[in-house]
């Protein structure tokens, strides 16, 4: 019999399993149930795993088909499998990144958000592996957007039922601080979702709003980017969110269709921070690699000032 440990971490909302060595080979059993959890919970969090790059690749793929990280253009990535997204401050040589853009581009990560809104084909789970952590801070936070949207006045669930968001990566590092042009953000990719969905895991109804959001189409700037930071706001009240701390070997795994997450500070430019991620996409079959590279595309057309892609180390 498959026997997962749960303990919950708020009453609807995240929760630290173990039961299961994750880092072998799992049966159908085992499997239903990772997934079964991770549908109730949305954010589940496992210490150390004992994963190592391999592993954690097969691991996810319990969740679908992975997205491949962008491929660089002037120089080599740091990690070998493009399955892993480097969510670290190193660069390819593996010491911290001084990069002005490096540096520039993972301010926005301490935005509210939810992976890839800004892609048309949308993501939902998201798995973070920890490898090194600073010795303060560097905890990631998350909010339940199911509980929040559950919580709405029946008012504002009218208002917001079928109302679209505009959503745009290089939107959220303008927020961020990043000297981005508006005329940028229009000639660059826009993913158009809808700001109310049911998560299919649970059934439940979830807000899929977040720092990428830009505008609500149909509604004038002023008024949309106000309901945006309105519904921020509320998904983000204490009763919503938690936080984890990391140990190298940690992974959090969370369901981007019924979350928002940030990053939290910690000493960029003086404590290594090594995070690797895979990325699930939202019900779709694998494709060959030539014919699916999404995020290679996007990044082709990065701002300079957020181009930690092609910058020079």
């Amino acid at each position: 019999m498959t026997m997962l440990t749960i303990k919950p971490i708020l009453p609807r909302f995240g929760a630290e399993i173990s039961g299961i060595d994750i880092s072998q080979p799992l049966d159908e059993a085992q499997q239903r149930a990772i997934v079964d959890a991770q549908n109730k919970w949305g954010v589940t969090v496992w210490r150390n795993t004992g994963l190592d790059d391999e592993s954690h690749i097969r691991f996810s793929r319990i969740f679908g088909h992975l997205e491949l990280s962008p491929r660089p253009a002037n120089s080599k990535g740091r990690l070998a499998y493009r399955e892993l997204f480097d969510a670290s401050n190193l660069d390819v040589e593996g010491n911290i990144s001084r990069n002005p853009a490096a540096i520039m581009y993972r301010r926005g990560d301490r935005l509210w958000h939810t992976d890839s809104a800004f892609m048309p084909k949308r993501d939902s789970h998201s798995l973070l592996l920890a490898h090194a952590v600073p010795s303060e801070a560097g905890e990631t936070f998350f909010a339940d957007t199911r509980s929040a949207y559950d919580d709405l006045p029946q008012a504002m669930k009218d208002k917001i039922e079928h109302l679209q968001g505009e959503n745009s990566l290089w939107w959220s590092r303008k927020l961020a601080g990043a000297d981005i042009t508006e005329e940028q953000i229009e000639s660059g990719l826009k993913a158009v979702h809808p700001i109310v969905h049911v998560h299919t895991g649970s059934g439940r109804k979830a807000l899929y709003i977040a720092a990428h959001t830009k505008d609500i189409v149909g509604m004038p700037p002023e008024e949309g980017r106000a309901l945006i930071r309105e519904l921020i706001e509320w998904a983000t009240q204490p009763q919503y969110v938690f936080s984890v701390r990391y140990q190298p070997g940690d992974m959090v795994i969370w369901d981007n269709l019924c979350s928002m997450h940030r990053g939290g500070e910690f000493d960029y430019e003086n404590e290594r921070r090594d995070m690797r991620r895979t990325t699930v996409r939202e019900g779709t079959a694998p494709f060959a690699v030539e014919q699916d590279d999404p995020f290679s595309e996007l990044f082709r057309e990065t701002p300079k000032a957020v181009d930690r892609i092609n910058a020079p180390a």
